[in-house]
């Protein structure tokens, strides 16, 4: 199936399908800023992105920099071709505060991963509010999905509908 149209990135804009695949790590010093229930779950400006042809970028944050006593560990994992078996977390902050699924992240990545070992990938579409450099980002289509939307990534995007197949 041919690859959609690229959107031409103006001035300040980057585009997914320049990104590299398979995937690279980048390091960057843009804040990072999650909110459940109220509450800064992390807050960093020592985030790694995760960069990867068709999809915005996910956002690792390093654990030092997160509010651990909310994150809830699930028996859950999956496999990434890439960056190897994700495990995931669940977020609890009261009866009333709780998502049984709010990130992921790599215990023992392939070693090209290593820089996101134990950082956590939170997905935007359960929280609250995910900001980078405080603007309200827009979480990335299709449930499986953790990409981060902003004003400086233009698409088309991966989980939109009709790219199952790219």
């Amino acid at each position: 199936m041919a690859h959609p149209k690229r959107i031409e990135p103006g001035p300040g804009q980057e585009s997914v399908w320049d990104y590299p695949r398979p995937p690279r790590v980048e390091e960057t010093s843009k804040q990072i800023e999650i909110v459940f229930g109220g509450i800064t779950i992390a807050k960093t400006t020592n985030a790694k992105r995760v960069l990867e042809t068709s999809h915005p970028p996910v956002y690792y944050i390093p654990p030092h920099d997160i509010e651990r006593e909310y994150l809830v560990p699930r028996f859950t994992t999956s496999y990434c071709e890439f960056k190897g078996t994700a495990s995931y977390y669940g977020l609890y902050i009261d009866d009333e505060k709780q998502t049984s699924v709010a990130g992921w992240y790599y215990i023992s990545p392939n070693p090209r991963f290593e820089s996101i070992k134990m950082h956590v990938a939170f997905y935007a579409e359960y929280m609250e509010a995910c900001y980078v450099d405080g603007e309200l980002i827009k979480p990335q289509t299709g449930s499986f999905y953790g990409g981060w939307i902003t004003n400086d990534v233009v698409g088309p995007f991966k989980g939109e509908p009709g790219t199952e197949y790219w």
